[in-house]
């Protein structure tokens, strides 16, 4: 008892000191990162504002993230209220764990959708199932189109509004076999910025391809996407200012309520923007998403 007595006095002498000091340095480093990351983030959009200021498109003054990587969203939003769209239906290509793609923003507006992805999903994609299927799958040409009838038969569609295609590597040609069957209103795609106008470049077709992560092995040039998107009457309106990887295009038959928009495509492409993070604020909560879920069908 004596001998646990005096354990205990020592571990308040010395001990009990040393923890309180250690949590409290622990605060403090927390509080200094908060800090540090709340001005980073204010320079950052000081930044973007400027930029946007900057650039010839009226669009980009639309942007504004919300569950994009970056300004994407605020942009679609835009051209969806140009085209006359407050509802319809949406397929995307590469939608890492879910709560972070080109797409959830329509979900959280009442769209209907399908993703399609190698990843699983932060959140369970089956709680409502009307309104969006999930198929976790390694996407080639063999199976591109039978995983996208699938997709959309789940929600009861043959076409969409809507196509994000973002897989990081064969995506110029799975844009063209996809636009031989589908007939959307917007098409997004991610272009490799490392090529600027009139570079025409993409990578070599490889059913088994994955980035490595550097900037130059990955994607399409913008000017190829154009050239591709031009064959199924496609015109490109936007790249999105913050990073400088999604491109936007509208059906020609569109363009008219596009006519602010430049016509050379060197006042709409835009540079990557190595400065600038891919992430920044807060991370959406799956639950946030299956809240979502859980709101009822849309038809």
């Amino acid at each position: 008892m004596v001998f646990s007595q005096v354990l205990r006095r020592v571990r308040y002498a010395f001990i009990s000191p040393l923890l309180n000091e250690a949590r409290e340095q622990t605060h403090l480093l927390r509080s200094q990162h908060d800090f540090l990351r709340s001005q980073h983030d204010f320079l950052l959009s000081m930044k973007w504002a400027t930029t946007v200021r900057e650039l010839k498109n009226p669009l980009n003054r639309f942007g504004a993230k919300f569950f994009s990587q970056s300004d994407e969203d605020g942009i679609t939003l835009e051209i969806l209220r140009r085209l006359g769209l407050k509802n319809g239906t949406f397929l995307e290509l590469g939608v890492g764990d879910g709560t972070e793609n080109n797409t959830l923003v329509l979900l959280s507006i009442g769209w209907r959708g399908a993703w399609i992805s190698g990843e699983e999903l932060a959140f369970d994609p089956h709680i409502n199932p009307r309104r969006l299927s999930y198929i976790k799958a390694w996407v080639s040409l063999e199976n591109l189109n039978a995983l996208v009838s699938q997709a959309l038969g789940d929600i009861g569609v043959s076409d969409v509004d809507v196509l994000s295609v973002d897989l990081d590597g064969n995506d110029f040609y799975f844009t063209d076999a996809l636009l031989k069957t589908l007939h959307p209103k917007l098409v997004i795609v991610e272009y490799n910025a490392k090529f600027p106008p009139p570079a025409r470049w993409s990578i070599k077709y490889d059913p088994d391809f994955r980035w490595d992560g550097t900037d130059d092995y990955q994607g399409a040039s913008l000017c190829s996407f154009c050239d591709l998107l031009a064959q199924f009457n496609y015109t490109l309106i936007c790249c999105n200012a913050a990073t400088g990887v999604n491109a936007f295009f509208v059906k020609n038959d569109s363009l008219s309520a596009f006519r602010d928009v430049p016509q050379d495509i060197n006042n709409i492409f835009i540079n990557r923007q190595y400065e600038l993070p891919t992430r920044f604020g807060h991370d959406t909560s799956p639950k946030t998403i299956e809240q979502m879920l859980c709101g009822g069908d849309t038809g």
